[in-house]
């Protein structure tokens, strides 16, 4: 792979890069008949969990405001309550949380202990009077039990199976937006990228600054792996892959950019996705040195050989990639 290293792939290299083909997929299992998928994600027991709404409910939860001649930019509360539903799969076997009166938009969703849901808005408003909320756990039934800020920006949000909650952030989140960092405005709680919140969704630990670790701060939090012995992840500027155990910082230099979905076996560790045609880009690497070896590049594919849809979820857990479409879940282990 000399010479690969440090260099992006054009359109047409990338079609020609050996595939690696998923196993069958198991199929999502809808909580009622007509439901749509709003997010997905992979809780700490490696199960799927996900967010679902009716139809006519979708375009709620995505609300965004568009200026004109400008820009759209997403809401932090969904244009009307709505009525979801939040499902937690492993294989056939589904539990169902309906939530009643859901008014974040753009949800993500991850398990609690005790049957519990955590749904947290991605963004998140800074007002003199109080941030938005933008975190809520509904207990097994479905009833709010609390609400909590965690910030503007969040780009990932993964719990452990005691509870606790890690959220990386991308750059709005780190450097402000939506009133965070302005002038007479607090700092951005995401300032760091990267954060462990307690059960009670208390700020416990932070990345450390480029002044405190050698590998330098987070700007984006590209890709984020979570497991209850050890965290890894890979971001923007320079992306190194990174490991936190028992809050110390440890890191490998990487010539690999972009990846949105990061899994680790021991030294073995696999980067999917990229920029523009690399978005079914898999690199496994080993980390045995100083840097990430590069030592197989694939483009992965469906069963059969059919092409990665361009929109999927793309999610590390532990050694294991998951890739969930609009009707399949698919599982790939290092």
């Amino acid at each position: 792979m000399k010479g690969w290293k440090g260099r992006r792939r054009t359109a047409k290299q990338t079609r020609a890069l050996p595939t690696w083909e998923l196993d069958e997929g198991v199929p999502l299992v809808r909580p009622e008949r007509g439901d749509v998928l709003v997010s997905a994600s992979i809780g700490p027991a490696g199960e799927l969990v996900a967010l679902w709404s009716a139809r006519k409910d979708e375009a709620a939860l995505r609300s965004v405001t568009t200026q004109p001649g400008w820009a759209t930019f997403p809401d932090p509360t969904a244009a009307r309550p709505v009525a979801a539903r939040v499902s937690r799969q492993t294989g056939d076997t589904v539990d169902v949380t309906p939530l009643a009166g859901l008014t974040l938009a753009h949800p993500s969703v991850q398990p609690l202990p005790q049957g519990r849901v955590l749904v947290v808005g991605a963004r998140c408003r800074w007002r003199a009077d109080g941030p938005d909320r933008n975190a809520a756990v509904y207990d097994s039934a479905g009833r709010i039990e609390a609400r909590a800020t965690l910030g503007d920006g969040i780009e990932h949000i993964f719990t452990t199976t005691s509870g606790e909650v890690w959220v990386g952030y991308f750059d709005e989140g780190v450097y402000g937006n939506y009133g965070w960092g302005d002038t007479n405005a607090a700092a951005p709680i995401g300032s760091s990228g990267l954060m462990r919140f307690s059960p009670q969704l208390k700020p416990e630990w932070r990345f450390p600054s480029h002044v405190d670790n050698e590998w330098d701060a987070i700007s984006d939090c590209y890709a984020l792996n979570v497991t209850d012995g050890a965290v890894w992840t890979c971001y923007y500027t320079d992306f190194p892959i990174a490991q936190i155990r028992d809050g110390a910082v440890t890191g490998w230099r990487n010539q690999v950019d972009g990846a949105r979905a990061v899994a680790v076996s021991g030294t073995r560790i696999g980067l999917l996705g990229g920029y523009g045609p690399q978005h079914d880009r898999l690199i496994v690497g080993d980390l045995t040195g100083p840097a990430m070896r590069v030592v197989g590049e694939y483009r992965l594919v469906l069963p059969g050989g059919a092409p990665l849809p361009a929109q999927v979820t793309a999610v590390g857990r532990g050694a294991v990639l998951h890739v969930i479409t609009a009707n399949s879940w698919y599982r790939l282990s290092l």
